[in-house]
This record gives structure tokens, sequence and C-alpha cells, in this order.
């Protein structure tokens, strides 16, 4: 494919390029200084960190394509950033560019209960679109632990998840449609506010695509009806491998639970430390199993279930009895981060996903590598579609435990692919993932998703050196700051 040998971008005057930003957004939208600047040098994957030339803060998509005109003739990298909380460095600046944030593109443009679908701007925050909609008795289902904080914007960059995507899916399952402006500055509407759109699935190509094929400023997302009822089952077994079996029992007995998250040891005791969620404290692992639907259903599978856990080993069952014991349950569960961030001075989260009849034998080989690596492991994840989330504790001060903790984040990501899953589920690749992505791809499907960059961003200016290492420039990402080799 075409595109400029490394080391050729024009040099870029920093005053120049400011004063080109200030007449397309205004001054008081353009930050040069570095103070002012260090909140947006990472997300929150702190091991890697750069500070851009300018952070740019668009109020409307016209000005975003003011700032993709004017970039795309200058040849100026754009990284694109929400709210920051990516795990991957995936919205790290690069030192040649802008870091354009969509933070001021954050209002709700409407509610449509006819159609059970809410318009958003790619700034608002993941749970404000289910409070908006609840009025309607609606909400939007995709549900990531930090959905408090993260934008709909970074969930379509990187096709979050959450507790509830084994029922109801993943981000690219609940959108219609979205304006995505071009490197070039174009605007594009992809999908329709039907079923389904003639040619071939361009927005499928655009969620999960991590800022590296255009810019989304608008966001039609798929609301659901509120479910008359929910329940959730706690289970504690002794061993790992007993709720990891008890995972496949539930899905082979054809029950499609809401949610179906599993805990170890480690981060049940650091969950309950922090918020006391009445998990068994002395089980080696948990399961939280969500019904939901109507009364009857969730009568029905409720029971269901507690016999399959007994059948399966659990050695304690309890059921929620109450709307406030079951949020509590969760709140446990999606608080586990903040817990075991108290347990050492840093944490590296990972993110792959396995079939989940490999669940118990991975979670044991991540065990083994606790060992070797003499690192700390709390793994807390969606075991319905087997996204494994291990937090791996070491102190960032140390460049030794860096060093390991890097290697043992590769190592797990290449224990999924050689159980048949892959090195993400949600967090996408960013920085982070690029050396794992020729194990999980062949030489032939990388120039493929080069191809696929080439189409949309010939330049290769926007969000460069992240997701796809281009084969012929990978010169330029092995020499990014924050690279590691890994044994």
């Amino acid at each position: 494919m075409s595109q400029p040998p490394p080391g050729t971008r024009p040099d870029i005057d920093r005053a120049a390029l400011a004063a080109r930003m200030t007449a397309c957004v205004g001054a008081h939208n353009v930050l040069s200084d570095r103070e002012s600047m260090r909140p947006y040098e990472c997300d929150a994957l702190t091991l890697y960190r750069d500070m851009p030339l300018l952070v740019v803060l668009p109020e409307n998509d016209q000005q975003v394509q003011a700032v993709m005109r004017c970039c795309s003739e200058l040849q100026v990298p754009v990284v694109a950033r929400g709210a920051g909380t990516g795990l991957t460095a995936g919205s790290m600046p690069h030192p040649e560019g802008i870091l354009l944030s969509l933070a001021k593109l954050d209002r709700i443009v409407r509610i449509s209960p006819q159609s059970c679908s809410a318009t958003v701007q790619p700034g608002v925050s993941n749970l404000a679109i289910s409070a908006a909609a609840s009025r309607y008795g609606l909400y939007y289902a995709p549900d990531p632990s930090s959905q408090i904080a993260c934008s709909i914007g970074g969930n379509v960059a990187s096709n979050s998840g959450g507790v509830h995507c084994l029922k109801y899916g993943l981000t690219v399952h609940n959108l219609l449609s979205m304006t995505v402006i071009t490197a070039q500055g174009e605007r594009l509407q992809l999908g329709s506010a039907g079923l389904d759109s003639p040619g071939l699935d361009m927005m499928a190509i655009m969620t999960g695509s991590e800022g590296l094929l255009g810019i989304v400023t608008e966001i039609t997302v798929k609301l659901l009806p509120q479910p008359p009822a929910a329940r959730v089952l706690l289970a504690g077994f002794d061993s790992i491998r007993a709720a990891g079996d008890a995972v496949g029992t539930i899905i082979a007995a054809g029950i499609i639970p809401a949610g179906l998250e599993m805990m170890d040891a480690l981060a049940v005791q650091a969950a309950e430390d922090f918020c006391q969620a009445g998990y068994p404290r002395a089980a080696q692992a948990i399961l939280l199993c969500e019904v939901d639907g109507t009364e009857q259903e969730v009568e029905q599978h409720t029971g269901r279930l507690h016999e399959l856990l007994q059948r399966a080993g659990a050695s304690s069952l309890h059921i929620a009895q109450s709307e406030e014991e079951r949020a509590l349950l969760w709140r446990g569960r999606k608080a586990t981060f903040p817990a075991v961030g108290r347990l050492a001075p840093d944490y590296y989260c990972m993110d792959g996903t396995i079939p989940r009849s490999a669940v118990s034998t991975v979670l044991e080989q991540i065990a083994g590598l606790s060992k070797h690596y003499g690192l700390r492991v709390a793994n807390v994840f969606h075991a319905g579609d087997g996204n494994l989330h291990p937090l791996i504790l070491f102190d960032a001060g140390d460049s030794e435990q860096v060093r390991k903790a890097e290697s043992f984040g590769a190592r797990i990501l290449e224990l999924c692919v050689a159980a048949g899953g892959c090195i993400t589920g949600e967090h996408g690749v960013g920085l982070e993932k690029l050396r794992q992505m020729p194990v999980q791809f062949s030489h032939e499907e990388l120039l493929q998703l080069e191809d696929i960059k080439a189409a949309f961003d010939p330049a290769l200016n926007l969000n460069p050196g992240k997701g796809v290492p281009i084969l012929k420039r990978c010169q330029e990402y092995r020499a990014l700051p924050g690279r590691h080799q890994h044994d």
C-alpha cells in the first residue's frame, strides 16, 4: 500500500499549528502549555505516556471537520480521545500531532421511545444514556464497569461490553447508525434507522477501530425495555476449576443469563474489604448469575439455576432477596478494579477472550505464571463469554517489576490465542498489544488490515502506531516510549 517512509512527516511549527487550530475551534478550545496538557498524556494504562503538540477540544462536528481538513493538509497526526478510561494506551498522544478531545460533544440529541433509540454525541457517558431513557421505561444494555465515566464514543472505538453482554451483546450489537468525519474532513453517514442497510456493513468496520479509520461525532443506539424482573444468584466454590466448569454447565442447559461473572479469591477479598457486597470470603471463586424477564421466567430460571449450581458443586448459594441486595452484589463486581488497586501500588489489567470450555485450564495456567513471575494476579471477568480480565499486581516504581508485569501480560494473551481465543475482548489493541498481533494474525491477514486502514486514511495520520502494526513501518511503534521486550 502507498505510504510515506518512516521519519518523513513535515516539521510542524507549534505556534503556527496553534494559530490554525485556533481558527478552527477558538482560542479557548486549544491547550498548548504542558501543565494544561498533562491530564491527556495517557489513558487509564499509565505505563505509557507522551505529550502532544496541542490538545484541541471542538464543540461540534463542524469544528471537527475543520480540524481534520487542516490536519490532513498539514499532514499532522490526530489522536482522538474520549473520557480517557481506556486500558491499552489507545488514546496516548502522538508527540508530533494533536490530541483531539471529544469531551465537549456531550449532548443527548434525542430519545425516541417509539423507535426505542437514542441519538447522542460521543462525549455522553454510557450511564447517562440509560438515565435519560429511564423516564420512558427504556435503557441502554452494554454496561462496562466504568460506565459511570466512560463515553459512548470510546465504547464505539473499542467495542465495549460489560457484565450484561452475554445476553444483550457488545456495543456493535446495539448500534443503529453513526456520523463519522474522515481523515480528510468529509462527513459519512453509516447505518440507518432501519434494521439493515444496503452495501457492506461499514458501521461494523468502524466499531472497534480505535480511532484508526475516522472520528465518530454522533451515534444512534438501540434502547431496550427495562425488564419487569431480575434476580441474581451468588454461588461460592471451593476451587477455580469447579466454578469454571459450572459456567459451561449453565450454558449447556440452554439458559442464557443476562450476566454471568466470575471472581477468584483475591478479587473477592478485595471487593469485600472495599464495599462489603456480601461475598463468601472463604470461597476460592464465586459466580454471579443474573436472570431477567417476566416474573414467571425469572422464577423458573432461578429455580433451574439453583439446581444446576448445586449439582456443579457450589459450596454456598444465595439468591438476592431485594432490588437493593441485587444492586449491592453488582456493585461489588463493578468496584473490583478500584478495590484491587488498594492491594498494590499498581495493577496491569489484561483483556483476552477464550472459549468457555477453556476457562478452568487457562486460569490454572495463569496461576502457574503468577508463581513464575512472582507477581500476584486477581481474576475477575465476564465468564459467560470467556472475556478474561486478569489484574497483575506490581510496583511501577520498580523497573524489574514493570518488565515482569508486561511479560506476564503478554504470556496471558498468548495463552488465550493458544486456547482458541483472541488477544482482546473489549479493551482493544491500542499500543499495549501490538506485539501480540502477529501471534493472532498471519502476515497476510495483517496486510489486509493495513489495506483497510489505508482505504480510510491513506496518509496514516489517524492514531498512528496503534491497533494495527503497519508492517512496513513497524520501527516507528518500536521506537515509541514505554516499549519493553518480554522474556
